[in-house]
């Protein structure tokens, strides 16, 4: 049974959808801590998120890309919002689909049914793809990382910084490829943000036990280096 999270801060309207998702078979839940959408997120792990844009503390932008650092999962914002802004940002925040308020409770479940078989269904990419260098393999649709039988959870941008790490191997990597992997449609971008990720992604190879296993490269990148296979 595929799970359905609804964030949405109108108990009537959030009652509507969850009467009408359980009626088509979905197993659905909605969200109740305002401040942390995400720890319920991560509790729950839902194959798809309804997202209201107009939410308590923070905005459903803010929450969709929260969301998108821990899932690749499909978002479907539902707003009273028409403007095309509105859904321009919606989709530049991680979002895959707008439906306006009113709705009709049909076109949600319709539009539902479409991301989960995009997702998972019928007309879902069949092969995973697989990084492997040496035994430590990366699943960037799964956002893990798995070495000698242990594995660890990724974030969105420590799994892209990886996979470019990967894919440029034993080659360096530059800082504006990375950058521009991980924040493709903005023009300026803080290039300590990179620092920070890419020390992240250190951090997740150390809990796997590899060390040293991301090179700087002064003045022009950085670079993979399989450490792991002569026990550095």
């Amino acid at each position: 049974m595929q799970k359905i999270m609804i964030v949405e801060d109108d108990p009537k309207i959030a009652e509507h959808l969850h009467t009408y998702l359980d009626k088509y078979g979905y197993e659905v839940a909605e969200a109740t801590e305002w401040e942390d959408i995400t720890a319920e997120f991560q509790k729950y792990q839902p194959d798809l998120v309804l997202l209201d844009i107009n939410l308590p503390k923070f905005d459903g932008f803010y929450w969709c890309r929260q969301i998108r650092n821990l899932s690749l999962c499909p978002i479907i914002f539902l707003s009273a919002r028409t403007g095309g802004m509105d859904q321009v940002m919606a989709i530049e925040n991680g979002g895959d689909d707008y439906i306006t308020k009113p709705f009709a409770p049909e076109v949600v479940v319709a539009k539902v049914r479409g991301q989960l078989r995009r997702a998972y269904g019928e007309y879902a990419v069949t092969r995973e793809k697989v990084w492997d260098q040496g035994g430590v393999e990366l699943f960037p649709e799964r956002m893990e990382l798995h070495f000698e039988g242990e594995q660890v959870t990724l974030t969105k941008k420590e799994t892209d910084v990886l996979e470019v790490l990967f894919d440029r191997y034993p080659r360096v990597a530059g800082r504006e490829d990375l950058l521009e992997k991980l924040w493709e449609e903005q023009a300026f971008v803080d290039e300590n943000t990179l620092n920070v990720n890419i020390t992240r992604a250190r951090k997740k190879l150390q809990q796997l036990g590899i060390e040293h296993a991301i090179e700087t490269v002064r003045g022009a990148g950085y670079r993979l280096v399989a450490t792991w296979e002569h026990g550095e």
